[in-house]
């Protein structure tokens, strides 16, 4: 029996002052499928999602059908009309604002009510987590949730809005495993209620271990439409890429004689206890575990913003404070965070200005002024080194794909020449060609004695770039791994395990 399609758009062009992002684009979806949409950054997958929502119009020549409606074109109200929803990653909650008033917020936006029916309200959240078999606190704001409870709020908001289709935008870039698999059953769930789901995300594994059939765009095009079954990793960033990427440990030497940082019954209440590890010259240290193990408290505590309560830090065999951010940048030590959208640049600012904020100093010419000639050349530097791709030093930096943008931050600290380097999960919503651009800079990087910490939740991550890596779980420092001696199942099972 052939499948019912809830979805099918035919020539989808898009042109952004002379940027094709789509190029005669082919797509469908059908009813009660799990379909996920994968390709590098700058492929189209954003600008596809804004026009199945109704944020861009597809230029002339195009067919859109939904739900076997033909349609000319699609404004936002339309889509959310046609049972279309989407789920961007940063989720659109208000975090002020209740959780019965997140779900139940569309009846009022849409019909324009000025008075709210709290009963009406609380009864179409409940219905909305019923369908699901979840439970939330209604009255509690959505700032106090964790991630995947807010997760769990906009897919309820989703389903309270009648959505037949749910657009999922990296909705695991933030979760722990385990809150993955929860997720995965919600999504299972929802398919059994013949709602289709669009999933959007970076994940190879995870794109395998939840879809039916996989769209791969690349450069603006379709490259094809895969069963899940057919695709492996290797396989998959092969079509995103036209690229093979080897998976290797990383056997490149390092000066296991000389310790440059040292951490000796590091605590923090509330963060984690009775730290202790060594880094040594131009080692990759990787450090992994579930979200909540205190991996990024800890890398805060070495870079001077999270001052632990007690035990020692030693820099070159010297005991050093580090109470605050400029302490650790005078020692050396560079820090590129985890949220690089809200801590690591100023977005509306030009990319050169990202590239000095940590050595405005430095720079400084007569009368206190930036010397134009020295910024320059520190853009020029930093462009060749780190290969990054921009145009002119005044684009704005959120114009950059995120692989560029994580370069730009990158090379923010290296301007301060730092002996050590703590990179917080520094390829989240970053494409695989990206990823590995960005991983090769840091194995040069060691090559040339700096010494770097890893810190992440992806296992190749930590795998296939790290000399030795850490398992952090509930605050303590659990077990220690060396790459060539463990595989990637083993590793996953011990984070899991411990």
């Amino acid at each position: 029996m052939e499948l019912e399609k809830f979805l099918e758009l035919k020539n989808i062009r898009k042109n952004f002052g002379g940027v094709q992002a789509l190029k005669g684009v082919d797509f469908d979806l059908y009813k009660g499928e799990i379909h996920c949409l994968v390709g590098g950054n700058g492929s189209g997958k954003s600008t596809l999602i804004k026009i199945i929502s109704g944020v861009y119009q597809a230029e002339e020549g195009a067919e859109i059908h939904i739900n076997g409606e033909i349609l000319s074109h699609l404004t936002p109200l339309e889509s959310i009309n046609k049972g279309i929803q989407v789920i961007y990653q940063d989720l659109s909650l208000f975090p002020n604002l209740s959780v019965a008033e997140n779900i139940g917020i569309g009846q009022y936006l849409e019909k324009g009510r000025m008075f709210v029916d709290r009963k009406n309200l609380i009864q179409r959240s409940e219905a909305a987590m019923n369908k699901i078999g979840i439970s939330l606190p209604l009255e509690k704001t959505v700032g106090e949730l964790s991630i995947a409870d807010r997760q769990l709020v906009a897919i309820c908001r989703a389903i309270a809005n009648e959505a037949r289709l749910v657009i999922m935008d990296e909705p695991t870039a933030s979760l722990t495993r385990n809150e993955v698999d929860a997720l995965f059953r919600v999504v299972r769930d929802l398919q059994s209620r013949k709602i289709t789901i669009l999933f959007v995300s970076h994940r190879l594994d995870e794109i395998m271990e939840i879809a039916q059939r996989v769209t791969v765009l690349r450069d603006g095009e379709k490259v094809g439409v895969y069963e899940a079954s057919e695709l492996d990793d290797h396989k998959l960033a092969f079509l995103m890429t036209g690229q093979q990427f080897k998976y290797e440990v990383n056997c490149s030497p390092y000066n296991k004689e000389e310790v440059i940082l040292e951490v000796e019954n590091l605590c923090k209440e509330k963060n984690y206890k009775d730290i202790s590890f060594s880094l040594h010259e131009g080692e990759i240290l990787g450090i992994t575990g579930l979200l909540g193990s205190g991996r990024t408290e800890l890398a805060l505590s070495l870079f001077g913003a999270n001052p632990p309560d007690s035990g020692e830090i030693r820099l070159d065999g010297r005991p050093v404070s580090l109470s605050n951010k400029r302490d650790a940048i005078a020692a050396g030590i560079g820090y590129v965070s985890e949220d690089r959208l809200s801590l690591g640049l100023i977005l509306d600012q030009p990319t050169d200005n990202n590239m000095i904020l940590t050595i405005m100093d430095q720079i400084l010419g007569k009368g206190n002024l930036i010397d134009r000639e020295k910024k320059a050349s520190c853009f020029k530097k930093w462009v060749n080194e780190l290969n990054i791709k921009v145009s002119t030093p005044d684009i704005a930096v959120k114009t950059l794909s995120g692989g560029n943008q994580q370069k730009v931050v990158l090379s923010k600290w290296l301007a301060t020449s730092p002996r050590i380097l703590i990179l917080d999960s520094p390829t989240v919503g970053v494409d695989i060609a990206a990823k590995n651009g960005l991983y090769q800079v840091v194995k040069d990087l060691a090559l040339q004695g700096m010494g770097i910490i890893i810190i992440s939740d992806e296992v190749p991550e930590v795998l296939y770039n790290c000399h030795r890596v850490l398992v952090m779980r509930k605050g303590h420092i659990v077990g220690e791994c060396f790459p060539a001696q463990i595989t990637e199942k083993e590793l996953t099972q011990k984070i899991n395990e411990y």
